[in-house]
């Protein structure tokens, strides 16, 4: 390819519809992906930015069968969500697709049939578990059993979360089938395998020589690491229901393996975004001039980096990705995010949680992207981010210029006077960077290209305060108009160098200006608006009105970040809850025994919290029987006042028991939720009356 590609294909990791989008998600891929994407269209290049929900495979149908509905149920459930968030969220996607969808099971059963009939699979029968009862081979998640490592009897068929070992299903000691609970048999299956090992040599050159330079070390150390080892055939078929089905003779009952089918999404995302704009989608694949770059997360590497260019060259006509710039894994507060143990800040929570602060979030992503190293999200960091840095010094800065401007000229640009050297150093500075920022936008380091446009925002308010215009307006007019003057040119340049990372701050800021018309004109010789910066004398010339000041970013309280703690802790003591072994069962008890024990339905009809105690509450209880005191340990869980008119269950004949001078007479039945606080254990209909018995 040629050093200035015609046209650019960024493909972003299709997301698994079993579940919605997190920031470690958006940290990953698609903020990043959504920078490059926006910054080579302000370069005014041709770009097809591409995405869609991935559909296909075990998890779903497990989900599915949890919830008692169809994979088709579960998938329409998710796409929604994950679209909806996407969008909300200012992602730029071209085209965002599924692979349910018609064109990509087209797509993909053609990619597979070409390489079936070129002969590119190797073809094997291997002894795979299969349920008699349910009458299918069991996928790797659908097998439990115990771990061969460490003797966890929960491991799945794939790896034991409680060691973390990579199984084979054959591996698991008294295997189960986690549809029926039989015990599965071995059976013979057929199945088609991609050999990656043929393409080993051809990987090596392509990679580990070729892109040793331009890689980033985490891509290419893994990538190294997995070729080393020695690649094996992998199978690109399974024995499922769920999925596009396999189209050759002896395919029956048989699906693509999710691996295989989800990467050509990208394919089959770009044809149907091709078809709509009425274009031809076959540049943006198989052009040596395209330049294609995949955005992933780690987990991804080798199916992004090995296999699928695997499968791109054993095709024959397609381009290889020129880049794989992915990232490592996002923690929040000190601990890995987890979807199953509701450990993650969601996108659609967030939006709800912060409406129209969109840019608060993509910044403090950015600005702690794990582009070389995990790296960690805390929502202390994310208000210090917005409040310190965003308010306070872009805010600030934008804030000060227009209120001044609109204070001193009525909105009006001044001309400006003969510059000092302080102004053309300002504005020397302010012309390089642009290129600064392209530099480490194009070398995938977003990060960094972001600290530089915030420097922008210093080098406003560093001018501002230095020069001193409201001071100087008294005693020189002129010099004044020059100082605005050049702030202004400041306030343009970060509204258009902002738009890659802070899309809605940019056009709100373009619209304080009043300078869109403006911006949609270049003149002769400028190639994009971008490059303006440096080229144009006058961003916004003398003359030019803006428009009123408005608050870019709004300061972020206590309250709402512990709002968020609050949540996290929530999970943090339903997850604790759920671990906890579950007591162990007591002594056996005859029914004799069981007989002894009265138990009424009851109702409180007074409370009031003992003196001097914590734990203990004092209750008046109409048993249908009686009217009794009763102590209870529930005072740190309920107020007195709440318990008036509670049905309760009471164990009626317990021996009486002083408590602290008072005589219990009776016990009330009570359990724990997942968050730890008391329940009553009581009838859940009305109209039980006060003495009725438990039996």
């Amino acid at each position: 390819m040629s050093n200035t590609p015609k046209r650019y294909t960024i493909t972003a990791a299709l997301p698994y519809t079993n579940g919605p989008i997190h920031i470690g998600h958006l940290s990953g891929v698609y903020v990043p992906a959504d920078i490059y994407s926006r910054f080579l269209r302000m370069q005014g290049h041709d770009v097809a930015f591409v995405c869609g929900s991935d559909e296909h495979g075990v998890p779903i149908t497990i989900k599915a069968k949890k919830e008692g509905v169809t994979p088709q149920d579960i998938v329409d459930k998710y796409d929604g969500i994950i679209k909806d968030s996407f969008n909300n969220f200012g992602i730029s996607f071209d085209n965002y697709s599924r692979t349910s969808a018609e064109i990509h099971h087209k797509t993909a059963s053609a990619f597979f049939k070409k390489l079936y009939d070129d002969g590119k699979f190797i073809e094997e029968t291997t002894e795979q578990l299969y349920d008699a009862e349910a009458k299918q081979f069991l996928a790797d998640r659908f097998v439990t059993g115990t771990c061969p490592k460490c003797g966890n009897e929960e491991a799945y068929g794939d790896q034991c979360e409680s060691c973390g070992t990579s199984l084979n299903a054959t591996d698991l000691i008294n295997p189960k089938s986690a549809i029926t609970g039989a015990t599965p048999t071995l059976k013979e299956t057929k199945h088609w395998f991609l050999p990656l090992d043929q393409y080993e040599s051809w990987l090596k050159e392509w990679i580990l020589e070729g892109h040793k330079s331009d890689w980033k070390p985490n891509v290419y150390g893994q990538v190294k690491s997995w070729i080393d080892d020695g690649l094996r055939a992998r199978a690109v078929t399974r024995d499922l229901d769920w999925g596009i089905p396999v189209p050759v003779e002896g395919g029956e009952g048989k699906v693509l393996y999710v691996w295989f089918d989800a990467p050509i999404g990208y394919i089959s995302s770009t044809k149907e975004w091709a078809a709509r704009e009425g274009k031809d989608w076959e540049p943006y694949w198989k052009d040596q001039d395209t330049k294609m770059v995949h955005f992933i997360g780690k987990d991804n590497i080798v199916f992004h980096c090995i296999i699928f260019p695997v499968m791109l060259k054993a095709h024959g006509d397609y381009i290889l990705p020129e880049n794989v710039p992915a990232n490592e894994f996002l923690n929040l507060e000190g601990k890995k995010l987890s979807t199953s143990k509701n450990w993650a800040v969601w996108l659609h929570e967030y939006l709800e949680d912060f409406p129209g602060q969109q840019d608060v979030l993509r910044y403090a992503l950015t600005a702690n992207a794990p582009e070389t190293k995990d790296n960690d999200f805390t929502w202390k960091d994310f208000q210090a981010r917005n409040n310190n840095e965003l308010v306070a010094i872009f805010g600030n800065f934008i804030n000060r210029v227009v209120v001044l401007t609109n204070k001193y000229y009525n909105g009006e640009v001044p001309t400006p006077a003969e510059y000092s050297k302080v102004d053309e150093e300002t504005i020397a500075a302010l012309k390089a960077y642009p290129a600064v920022i392209a530099s480490s936008i194009e070398k995938y380091r977003f990060r960094e290209a972001q600290a530089e446009l915030m420097n922008l925002a210093r080098l406003g308010n560093k001018y501002l305060a230095d020069e001193e215009p409201w001071k100087l307006v008294k005693t020189d007019e002129e010099r004044t108009k020059t100082i605005m003057y050049v702030a202004l040119q400041i306030a343009s340049a970060l509204a258009t160098l902002s738009e890659p990372f802070l899309p809605f701050t940019s056009n709100k800021l373009k619209e304080i200006l009043k300078f869109s018309a403006e911006e949609r004109n270049l003149n002769e010789g400028e190639l994009s608006q971008w490059n303006k910066i440096t080229t144009r004398e006058a961003l916004l010339p003398s003359g030019h009105i803006i428009g009123k000041a408005e608050l870019l970013f709004a300061k972020i309280e206590d309250e709402k970040i512990e709002v968020q703690l609050q949540k996290l802790e929530a999970s943090k003591v339903a997850n604790a809850k759920a671990s906890e072994s579950v007591e162990p069962q007591k002594d056996t008890a005859t029914f004799e025994d069981f007989t002894k024990m009265d138990l009424r339905v009851g109702t409180i009809l007074e409370a009031s919290k003992m003196p001097k105690t914590k734990k203990l509450m004092v209750l008046k209880v109409e048993t249908g029987l009686d009217k009794r005191t009763i102590v209870s340990g529930i005072a740190e869980h309920f107020k007195a006042e709440e318990l008036i008119g509670k049905k309760v269950t009471v164990l009626a004949n317990l021996a009486p028991r002083k408590l602290r001078g008072v005589e219990s007479e009776g016990m009330i039945l009570l359990t724990e939720n997942a968050e730890g606080k008391l329940v009553f254990v009581n009838p859940d209909e009305d109209g039980v009356i006060n003495g009725a018995t438990i039996n």
